[in-house]
C-alpha cells in the first residue's frame, strides 16, 4: 500500500499530516502555511546534518569507552584513570562558575506548587482527558477503591464498615493538616464562615491562614477550601449524599488537589511510527490546547462523554472571588534526537528527524492556548512547556535550545516562550548536569531523574567493563543514590527552586497503593517538588505526602548544605563484584527480564500500545514503557556478552516466557499468541532487542520497535 505524499517547501509530506497541519493546526494561529512549511524545511535541512553529527559523536565516544574497558579487563577498575580518560575524550567536561537560571514567565504549577505529576500517552484521548482532569480527586474514593489502607475493597455493593474506616482515615489527615481548636473534623457538627474565618463547631482553625475560600452560604457552606504547603483540599458537604448522611456535618467527600501537572507524552509511552500515528498524537494535543477535546465511550452499559473540567470559583475569605484551575498544567514530551520518521522526507528523500518535527508542530499547536483571551487556559503566563528526553550532555541541550529559538522565530513567538524540561536519564547528562542546565538557562523549567533509562544507559555505556549485577542489586549500589542526590543538589545550586520543577521517577506498581504511601514520601523528602505517579488515583494519594512535607523548606535546607555527591560516585560502574551465582539465580534473572520484554513488546508491535500495565513473572501488574524494556534488554545482552548465559539458554527462556505471556493475555480478544510457532513479528522484535543489544545505539529500543511495527503495519496493509 502506498501513502500519498504532497510537496511542501522541498519536503515530501504524508497527505494526512498536511491536511492536519493546514486545515486544523494552523487555523487561528496567524501563521501562514507558507511560513510554517518554509520554517520546517529550514529546520530539517539546516539542523538535520547537525543532528546527525551529534549522533555520530555519541557513537565515537562509545567506541572510545568500549576500547578503554577492553584494554583493562584483567585488572581492577581504575577509577582515577577512568575519570581522566573521560576528561581527555571530552565525555566529561569541566564545570563552570556558579550561576542561576533566569527562566521567566513560569506558571505556579511549575515554579511554586509542589505536587504529583502524571505522564500520559498522547495517543489515547480518554487517558489524556483523565490526566488533565486529575487536578482534583476524591480522597474517599482513593482510600475505598485501592489497597491504600492495607486491604482491597470487597466485591459487590458498597460496604459500610469499610466506608467508615475511609472517613476515619481521612479525618486523621484533616486533623493533622488543618487542626481546629478544641474539636476534630471527624466529630464536627457543622462548619461556618464568620468574619472571613472558618469555624468548626464554633472553633477557629488553629492556623486560620489555611482557610482559602468557600462555596454556598457562609453559615452553611456547600464546600470549604483549605490550603496547606501550597496545595488545596476541598471539603464537600451534602446531607443527602449516602456518605454525607452518615456525617453530623454532612461531609460527603474530601477532594484533594492532586496532579498539579501532567506530561502529554509523544515519546516513551506511545507507539508512533508514521504519519497516521503522529496525527493522532498531535490531534489530541491540539484538542487540549484548544480546550475542546472530548471522548465518548461506554461504561457500565452507558454512553459517557468526557471533556476538560472547568475552573472552580469560590468566595474568598475576605470577599470577592478565588478561581482555581480544574485541570493539571500540561507539558508535552517531544521525542529525543535519535529517531527519524517517514511522515516527512527531506529534499534528498531521507526521513527527517522526528524531534525536529515534534518541536515545530507541538509548539505551533500550543499557540492556540497562548492566543486565548477567554475559556480554558493551560498557561496563564504565556509559556509552552516541552520536555526533551534522552539528551547526551550539554552540546545536545544547547542544540535543543537552538531548535526552539528557530521555531519561535518562524512562528513569531517571543524569545524563550518555549520552556525546556531536561530529562536527566543518560549518563553523559548526569555527569555534566550543571553544564546541561547552563546550556538552556533561560528555558529550563524541569529536571528529573529516571532510574530505568539511566540504568539502561549505564549498562550500555559500560558494556565492556564486565557483567552487571542483578537488577535488584544494581538499585542498591552507591551510584544510584549519588545520582538521585546530585540531581537535586545541582538543581538547587542553579537556582531552580521557585522557578522550575526538580522531579523524581515513576511508582511502577499501580495496584500497590499501600506500598506507594509507605515509600514515595521519600521523594518530597528528597527535595523533589514533583514526582511521577501511574494514575489519577495514585496522584490523589501521593498528594498526602506533600501535605506532610514542606518541599520548599526542604529545598532551602538542602541548598545550605552543599552537594552530597560528586561525579566520581556516578562513575562507580555497578558491575558485579561477586559473580558466583547459582544456575537457578541466573535463570531466574533472565526469565524475569525476558518475560517483561515479551509482555511489553507483543502489545507494542501487535496493538500499538506504548505503555500499559503488564503482568510480571509473578503476575504482578507493573507499568511498562520503553525505559523498562531498555533496561531489561540491555541486562540480558550484557550477560550474553560476558558469557553468564548462553544464546541457547536465552532462546529456551524466550520460548518458555512466550508461553507465560500468552497465558497472561488469554482474555484479550486482540492478542495474538507467540507460541508455538515463535515466528511472529513481535516475538522477533523481542529477540532483536536482546541479541542486537550491544549494537543498538545507546541500547535504545526505538530503532527495533519502530522497524518491526512498520513491518507489521505494511503486512496488514498489503
Amino acid at each position: 500500500m502506498t501513502h500519498k505524499r504532497l510537496s511542501r517547501a522541498e519536503l515530501s509530506v504524508s497527505a494526512e499530516l498536511v491536511t492536519f497541519i493546514e486545515e486544523h493546526a494552523l487555523v487561528g494561529t496567524g501563521v501562514s502555511s507558507g511560513t510554517f512549511w518554509d520554517g520546517l524545511s529550514e529546520l530539517a535541512h539546516a539542523f538535520g546534518p547537525r543532528n546527525r553529527a551529534l549522533l555520530d559523536k555519541r557513537a565515537a565516544l562509545q567506541k572510545a569507552i568500549d576500547d578503554w574497558h577492553l584494554g583493562r579487563r584483567e585488572g581492577a577498575h581504575d577509577g582515577i584513570g577512568y575519570k581522566a580518560f573521560l576528561n581527555e575524550i571530552g565525555y566529561l567536561l569541566p564545570e563552570g562558575d556558579d550561576f542561576n537560571i533566569d527562566t521567566a514567565n513560569v506558571d505556579p504549577e511549575i515554579a511554586t506548587i509542589a505536587g504529583p505529576q502524571l505522564v500520559v500517552p498522547s495517543t489515547n484521548a480518554r487517558f489524556v482527558l483523565n490526566a488533565a482532569n486529575a487536578r482534583w480527586g476524591s480522597l474517599y474514593d482513593g482510600f475505598y477503591g485501592t489497597d491504600a489502607m492495607g486491604t482491597l475493597p470487597p466485591a459487590g455493593p458498597f460496604e459500610a464498615g469499610r466506608g467508615a474506616r475511609v472517613v476515619a482515615r481521612a479525618s486523621v489527615f484533616l486533623d493533622e493538616a488543618f487542626p481546629a481548636a478544641g474539636t476534630s473534623h471527624g466529630k464536627a457538627q457543622g462548619y461556618a464562615v464568620v468574619n472571613g474565618a472558618l469555624h468548626v463547631d464554633g472553633n477557629p482553625l488553629m492556623q486560620p491562614e489555611k482557610f482559602a475560600g468557600y462555596r454556598g452560604s457562609a453559615d452553611a457552606p456547600e464546600a470549604v477550601l483549605l490550603r496547606n504547603n501550597g496545595l488545596h483540599v476541598e471539603l464537600v458537604f451534602d446531607a443527602d449524599h449516602p456518605i454525607g448522611r452518615t456525617s453530623a456535618s454532612g461531609l460527603a467527600d474530601v477532594r484533594m488537589e492532586s496532579a498539579v501537572s501532567a506530561i502529554v507524552d509523544m515519546e516513551d509511552s506511545v507507539a508512533c511510527v508514521d504519519a497516521e500515528d503522529k496525527v493522532v498524537a498531535y490531534a489530541n494535543w491540539l484538542g487540549l490546547m484548544q480546550g475542546d477535546l472530548s471522548e465518548t465511550f461506554e461504561k457500565g452499559g452507558k454512553q459517557i462523554t468526557r471533556a476538560l473540567h472547568d475552573d472552580i470559583t469560590y468566595t474568598a475569605p475576605g470577599g470577592g472571588e478565588t478561581v482555581l484551575k480544574g485541570r493539571a498544567l500540561l507539558l508535552v514530551r517531544n521525542v529525543g534526537h535519535l529517531m527519524t520518521n517517514p511522515a516527512i522526507l527531506d529534499r534528498d528523500g531521507g526521513e527527517i528527524y522526528e524531534g525536529l518535527m515534534d518541536a515545530m508542530i507541538t509548539t505551533l499547536i500550543a499557540m492556540h492556548d497562548l492566543k486565548k483571551t477567554q475559556g480554558l487556559r493551560n498557561s496563564h503566563h504565556g509559556s509552552i512547556y516541552v520536555v526533551k528526553p534522552k539528551m547526551h550532555g550539554p552540546e545536545e541541550v544547547a542544540f535543543s535550545d537552538e531548535i526552539f529559538t528557530h521555531v519561535e522565530g518562524v512562528l513569531g513567538l517571543p524569545a524563550n516562550t518555549v520552556k525546556l524540561g531536561i530529562m536527566d536519564e543518560e549518563r553523559r547528562t548526569s555527569v555534566n548536569l550543571k553544564e546541561c542546565i547552563r546550556a538552556a538557562k533561560s528555558r529550563v523549567c524541569f529536571i528529573n531523574t529516571g532510574f530505568l533509562d539511566r540504568t539502561g544507559d549505564e549498562i550500555h555505556t559500560s558494556m565492556e567493563a564486565g557483567p552487571f549485577s542483578r537488577k535488584d542489586f544494581i538499585k542498591r549500589k552507591g551510584w544510584i543514590t549519588a545520582y538521585e542526590n546530585q540531581n537535586v543538589d545541582i538543581g538547587l545550586e542553579c537556582g531552580l527552586s521557585g522557578r522550575a520543577q526538580i522531579g523524581k521517577g515513576m511508582w511502577a506498581e499501580p495496584d500497590n497503593m499501600y506500598g506507594m504511601l509507605d515509600a514515595k514520601i521519600d521523594h518530597p523528602r528528597s527535595g523533589a517538588n514533583c514526582a511521577w505517579v501511574p494514575s489519577p488515583t495514585a496522584a490523589t494519594l501521593h498528594a498526602l505526602h506533600y501535605h506532610t512535607v514542606d518541599v520548599f523548606a526542604v529545598q532551602a535546607r538542602l541548598a545550605k548544605g552543599g552537594r552530597r555527591a560528586y561525579v566520581e560516585a556516578l562513575l562507580d560502574i555497578p558491575v558485579a563484584s561477586y559473580r558466583k551465582w547459582t544456575k537457578a539465580q541466573i535463570r531466574h534473572e533472565v526469565e524475569n527480564n525476558v518475560q517483561g520484554i515479551l509482555g511489553y513488546v507483543v502489545r507494542w508491535i501487535d496493538q500499538g500500545v506504548g505503555c500499559s500495565k503488564v503482568p510480571d513473572i509473578n503476575d504482578v501488574g507493573l507499568m511498562e514503557d520503553r525505559a523498562t524494556c531498555r533496561i531489561s534488554a540491555q541486562h540480558v545482552a550484557n550477560w550474553l556478552h560476558h558469557d553468564i548465559v548462553s544464546t541457547d539458554e536465552v532462546i529456551e527462556v524466550l520460548r518458555q516466557m512466550a508461553d507465560v505471556v500468552d497465558r497472561q493475555n488469554a482474555g484479550d480478544p486482540l492478542y495474538r499468541p507467540m507460541a508455538p510457532s515463535f515466528d511472529g513479528i513481535a516475538y522477533q522484535a523481542a529477540c532483536d532487542l536482546i541479541f542486537n543489544g550491544t549494537k543498538d545505539p545507546s541500547g535504545y529500543t526505538e530503532p527495533t520497535l519502530h522497524a518491526r511495527r512498520l513491518e507489521l503495519k505494511a503486512q496488514r496493509n498489503a
